[in-house]
């Protein structure tokens, strides 16, 4: 199905694949490092240990933050998405608030990651709901209220462990 979506700067013409299996799969997938780090937060028996485990999933999360804007970047780089001073600030904040999650750290950093997500899922369906085919939405959906889910329970576990 072709249809066009009109904007100040240019028309652009929108074809959008299906999603495979396989790409939805390593979707839900790249939800196992958060998991796998929220068990070692809340089982493993020495401090250093689960602190590690924090630090990895903050790292996990920050990466998977930092690529849900890169990717309404590569998508406004192809065409598909019309350049806007807020479609700008909509790609890289995600990047700004990942990297402010690391650099805090601890539950704080999780709780940065937490409301990045919610953000950054916020924009999606508001900002480019009507621009964005909604197979990718829901699958989006999905992967953004599981991972603030982790997120949040891996920090009231940290919590609970005696991590900061």
């Amino acid at each position: 199905m072709i249809r066009f979506v009109e904007s100040d700067e240019q028309r652009i013409e929108r074809t959008w694949p299906a999603a495979s299996a396989a790409s939805e799969w390593a979707a839900y997938l790249c939800l196992a490092p958060l998991l796998a780090g929220l068990a070692g937060v809340g089982l493993l028996p020495e401090a250093a240990e689960r602190a590690l485990a924090q630090r990895a999933t903050i790292a996990w999360g920050a990466a998977l933050l930092a690529f849900g804007g890169a990717v309404h970047w590569g998508l406004a780089l192809a065409g598909r998405l019309p350049w806007r001073p807020l479609r700008i600030a909509g790609s890289l904040a995600p990047a700004v608030l990942a990297a402010a999650g690391v650099l805090v750290g601890g539950q704080v950093g999780l709780a940065v990651l937490t409301v990045g997500f919610g953000l950054l899922g916020l924009y999606e369906h508001r900002s480019l709901g009507a621009r964005l085919p909604p197979p990718y939405l829901a699958l989006r959906r999905q992967l953004v209220v599981a991972t603030c889910f982790l997120l949040a329970v891996t920090m009231f576990v940290s919590d609970a462990t005696g991590l900061s």
